[in-house]
């Protein structure tokens, strides 16, 4: 295997690791947006014990990736977030995104091209 492809498996690990912990944001504000009957059901159900979970997960993926992966290439991964993120919540939470939040993700997408390009 190359180093470039042993490279690229690598950040896809970290990617998929962004990615789940974008879900479990998701999750966190989905369990915080619903009614509880009791203060400790906040915190103590199955929605948000999943989310801290991933995180726990995801957190393990990214310390594996950081093992193989240039820690300069740190801010344009954890970026992807920003933009997974309010994606997640256009389809799990049917939020709406304003044209200023597009033209800031575009912004970041543009960066994360530039940086790749000039990497």
């Amino acid at each position: 295997m190359t180093e470039l492809s042993s490279l690229s498996k690598y950040i896809a690990i970290w990617m998929v690791s962004v990615f789940i912990s974008s879900v479990a944001q998701v999750m966190l504000k989905a369990a915080a947006n619903r009614t509880y009957d009791r203060k400790i059901k906040e915190y103590l159900n199955p929605i948000v014990i999943t989310a801290y979970g991933i995180f726990f997960a995801s957190t393990l993926l990214t310390m594996y990736a950081l093992k193989y992966v240039p820690l300069t290439m740190s801010p344009i991964v954890e970026s992807c977030s920003y933009i997974f993120v309010p994606i997640l919540g256009i389809f799990i939470l049917k939020e709406k995104i304003s044209r200023r939040k597009w033209l800031g993700m575009a912004i970041m997408v543009a960066g994360i091209f530039i940086f790749t390009l000039g990497g």
